[in-house]
């Protein structure tokens, strides 16, 4: 993804080529690191009615003669209502692990469960499967796995006419999902992928925010690449998610945050990228980034931080592999809202969330890494000291920040004229007092270039005393090639 370094950078010391060469490393490890995946998670619905607190229903831990009461009463119970309090005092007790546990080796348990589910009576469904929910939000695989013959049932019931039921039913589907790869064996066959792209069609929001959980669980399976994902792209459900991610009155952070961590696994998977951005997705994101930004800047609201995180990574993971074209042609929104966008993020970032600053300069480093308009736009909006007050925030950060000035100095002299003169030298002198190889690398070759564009730096720096600066690295195996190229440079021109 670096462009090439223009024709005006002659040779020095280790060498232009061979610090492009680690650049190009150093970016594709860190391309590998916004890669990262969410951690594994699981939904619990617990929506008690007041009647059943009201009633004291049993919350304790439950024995093999408790289950088997409620059990037996649930399915032979004289009265519909004495039925359902019976599962809803089973349901009560499987909030326990050790519950589970008794429950899954039970002969039998579980086929009385799965037939209650499938009976014809709605309120005693509806306990049998937020029993079943229960049991979906254990640690325990094998709790995950014991509830195996209830599967099919809870994917044909995602055609149901309640909202209620079928939102129920997803959540189940994707903590089950995530939990057990016997699970998964047995669903995708069966058209889980079919089943959840009928659901994207739902008017009901807790629906399709249940179905962005249910889907971005599937697509997390480690053989998501070769057996889930080509699926899914040759759905419907691509066009629907961007759809649905469009800024407008019908956006609500709960779909948008489900779905844009849809799309990150997706594009993580590199099965086809190339469909997303047909299908608009650099657009797409790229305004729901402006929308994002704009909600931080009239909302004291928590929770804008949960989308601005896949949004970011998607973008920028697009961003290595779209053609130049593509992004020129998607990205019409103006390089400069784009960029004050971003750094309308950043700063929200380092006031709210400062582990999310990497994720907004890894898509700073990515637009400004091939083109000349968002460097532009960097500097036309005065961005260059906002940036560099980043630099304290972490190692990763400063790394970040002086990959991305790499990016604009790189441009020619033209933009180096716009760096220096500046706070960029006091800012580099500190960078270069740290002791992370990382961080003083990046410095280096940001020097290096500034020094070949715009020979006046050079003197400034030795006068600064930069000499003995660079005199602490010296002894570093991974530095010396290059603090001995900018002595030379330094000196000699």
């Amino acid at each position: 993804m670096w462009s090439r370094l223009q024709g005006r950078l002659r040779p020095v010391g280790c060498g232009v080529e061979e610090l492009r060469r680690r650049r190009r490393e150093r970016e594709a490890a860190l391309r590998i690191a916004r890669r990262e995946q969410q951690l594994v998670s699981k939904r619990l619905l617990r929506d008690v009615a007041p009647e059943e607190a009201e009633e004291g229903y049993v919350i304790g831990i439950l024995g093999e003669a408790e289950i088997q009461q409620f059990l037996q009463l649930a399915k032979r119970g004289t009265e519909e209502k004495e039925r359902q309090r019976a599962l809803v005092r089973l349901r009560r007790g499987l909030q326990h692990p050790e519950t589970q546990q008794i429950f899954i080796w039970l002969e039998g348990s579980m086929q009385t469960l799965v037939g209650l589910l499938t009976s014809s009576q709605a309120l005693l469904q509806l306990e049998a499967a937020r029993c079943l929910h229960e049991l979906s939000h254990s640690e325990q695989s094998a709790v995950a796995e014991a509830c195996l013959p209830a599967t099919s049932y809870l994917l044909t019931y995602l055609s149901s006419h309640s909202s209620d039921f079928i939102e129920l039913c997803l959540y189940t589907l994707g903590n089950l999902i995530v939990e057990s790869e016997a699970v998964r064996r047995q669903l995708l066959p069966q058209g889980i992928v079919p089943a959840l792209a009928a659901c994207i069609h739902s008017p009901h929001l807790t629906v399709l925010e249940a179905l962005g959980y249910a889907l971005s669980q599937l697509l997390q399976a480690k053989e998501a690449p070769d057996m889930i994902i080509p699926s899914v792209l040759g759905s419907p459900l691509p066009q629907h998610m961007l759809r649905l991610l469009q800024p407008g009155p019908k956006l609500t952070l709960g779909v948008a945050v489900e779905f844009a961590w849809c799309l990150h696994y997706i594009i993580c998977s590199q099965v086809n990228n190339t469909l997303l951005i047909t299908h608009g997705a650099l657009s797409t994101l790229g305004l729901l980034l402006l929308d994002v930004a704009g909600a931080v800047q009239r909302t004291e609201d928590a929770g804008l931080e949960l989308v601005a995180c896949p949004v970011l990574r998607c973008l920028s993971n697009l961003l290595t592999e779209a053609a130049a074209e593509a992004v020129e042609e998607q990205m019409q929104l103006g390089d400069e809202r784009v960029m004050a966008a971003l750094f309308i993020l950043l700063q929200f970032f380092l006031q709210k969330q400062p582990s999310l600053l990497p994720e907004g300069l890894w898509l700073l480093n990515n637009l400004t890494a091939n083109s000349p308009g968002f460097c532009t736009s960097l500097l036309s909006l005065d961005l260059i000291e906002p940036l560099l007050q980043l630099l304290p925030v972490s190692n990763v950060v400063s790394a970040l920040v002086l990959t991305v000035l790499c990016n604009v100095a790189e441009k020619g002299p033209a933009y180096c004229q716009h760096l220096w003169p500046g706070p960029l030298l006091p800012s580099l002198l500190g960078m270069l007092a740290l002791s992370d190889t990382e961080v003083v690398g990046q410095s280096l070759e940001l020097l290096q270039l500034l020094f070949l564009y715009r020979p006046e730096a050079a003197r400034a720096f030795l006068q600064e005393s930069g000499l003995q600066a660079l005199g602490r690295h010296e002894a570093a195996a991974q530095l010396q090639d290059r603090v001995h190229a900018l002595q030379q440079t330094a000196l000699h021109g």
